[in-house]
């Protein structure tokens, strides 16, 4: 959803962009050559210090969190190359992007007038739930179990198809901080066993279908589920390993076609549904209710 409403007062920075950084040394550099190289020049460094302040607060990001009862946690946000204002969501959180110098005020009423559409694509793309004592979650080779206990720091062990994490009895599973560092533990324990498994299973099913590739590899990808380069080389999510096996399976023989089609043609499609058995549209459509970590 976007917007191309006019901007207007500044609002208060709180992160320094990287182009204005360069553009403050380039002042300092060019009061230097002033100085020395134009005698009797009329420019003091205060001078410079205060147009570089005013260049820095056109230049500057902006980023704060908002509540809203019905669209939960709204993220506001300036950036330097942003040119309209735009709503995206993404794993459930709204995300509310304006250009440097954006009225916050106007952002608010854009966020209002596309309240309904806003709550309809939440809907679609629900948010993950907390990561905590609660939570319940099984992926392709183990159960996450969370609890607390009598100890100073976080600790995980993948045992008996259970990944344990323990965490300190006064652990706030609601903060930011917390969520990362338990996020971070799932994300070590699914690369794990993407390693043990994926690469064997791919060349398995490779051989079955006499496809080849080049090579294998397990990346944190936030936005595919596997990829395939002109050179046969397979990248395949750690994600993976949320999905049950019939699951994965597609997704390698999605990306084992692509070593023969390297588009979405209709040949593609047509050696990818013999391969699967001609269930391939119906494998599609159920992978799209999963989503990556």
């Amino acid at each position: 959803i976007t917007s191309s409403l006019p901007r207007s007062p500044i609002p208060q920075p709180s992160q320094i962009s990287k182009s204005a950084f360069l553009l403050m040394i380039a002042l300092f550099i060019l009061f230097i050559l002033i100085k020395y190289l134009i005698p009797g020049a009329k420019i003091s460094i205060s001078d410079v210090i205060l147009f570089a302040f005013k260049v820095l607060l056109l230049q500057v990001d902006m980023e704060k969190k908002i509540y809203d009862n019905d669209l939960g946690t709204i993220l506001l946000r300036t950036a330097p190359r942003a040119t309209r204002y735009t709503l995206k969501i993404s794993k459930g959180m709204i995300t509310a992007t304006m250009p440097v110098g954006g009225d916050e005020g106007r952002m608010l009423s854009f966020i209002e007038e596309n309240r309904q559409k806003l709550l309809n694509a939440l809907k679609k793309h629900p948010a993950r739930p907390l990561l905590n004592e609660t939570a319940r979650l099984e992926t392709t080779t183990f159960l996450l179990h969370i609890f607390r206990t009598e100890r100073a720091n976080f600790y995980m062990k993948l045992d008996n198809s259970i990944l344990h994490i323990a965490c300190p009895l006064e652990t706030r599973f609601e903060s930011d901080e917390v969520q990362l560092i338990l996020k971070g533990f799932l994300e070590k324990a699914l690369r794990h066993e993407a390693k043990r498994l994926l690469p064997d299973r791919l060349k398995t099913l490779a051989d079955r279908d006499k496809l080849t590739f080049t090579s294998v590899r397990i990346m944190n990808s936030k936005t595919r589920w596997g990829s395939c380069s002109t050179h046969k080389s397979i990248n395949l999510s750690l994600s993976l390993m949320l999905l049950p096996w019939h699951l994965i399976d597609y997704v390698l023989l999605h990306e084992l076609c692509h070593t023969v089609e390297m588009n979405h043609s209709d040949r593609f499609w047509k050696l990818l549904n013999e391969i699967t058995e001609n269930r391939a549209l119906m494998l599609r459509q159920e992978l799209k209710k999963y989503s990556i970590l």
